[in-house]
Order: structure tokens, then C-alpha cells, then sequence
């Protein structure tokens, strides 16, 4: 992984904030409240993961995958990441 640490602490902190999010869901849906503000709040914590699951392709990308070629090993790294990026797509 090459994450800097300030990376990290924001993608923890990111991932905290969409924990709470859910456990808002979870309450929203207990207190039987309107379902558009549910879908609204849902596609915010959709959004907010895809921004997640991005920054983490970049940094594998800029990190592992740059390495790799580097060194010559790059197709298999080059792989991986497609059949991850067609699965972060779907």
C-alpha cells in the first residue's frame, strides 16, 4: 500500500463518515421516514464510497502499478487493474 499517512487518516475519516451515514439510514428507515430522503441519503453514501474506491485506484495506480512497469513486471499489475476497474465500474 502506498498510502501517506495523511492519506490514510483521511480515508479512515471518510469511511467513519460514511459509517454514520448508514447508521442514519438504519434510523431513517426505523422511524418509517420518507423513502425519497432515504434514496438521497443512500446515493450521498454511494458517492461518497466511489470517491473512496478512486482515490485508492489512483494511489495503486500512481504506487504499485507504476512500480511494476518500472521494473519491468508491469503486464500482470496492468491486469489486476483493469479486472478491478471493470468491477469499480459495474
Amino acid at each position: 500500500m502506498h498510502q501517506s499517512e495523511r492519506d490514510k487518516e483521511t480515508l479512515i475519516k471518510n469511511l467513519r463518515k460514511i459509517e454514520g451515514q448508514i447508521r442514519g439510514v438504519q434510523k431513517m428507515i426505523e422511524d418509517d421516514r420518507y423513502c425519497i430522503d432515504i434514496l438521497v441519503q443512500l446515493a450521498a453514501i454511494k458517492s461518497a464510497s466511489h470517491k473512496i474506491g478512486l482515490k485508492l485506484l489512483e494511489s495503486h495506480t500512481r504506487g504499485c502499478v507504476t512500480t511494476a512497469i518500472r521494473d519491468g513486471g508491469g503486464d500482470d499489475h496492468i491486469a489486476e487493474l483493469m479486472d478491478v476497474m471493470r468491477v469499480f465500474t459495474k
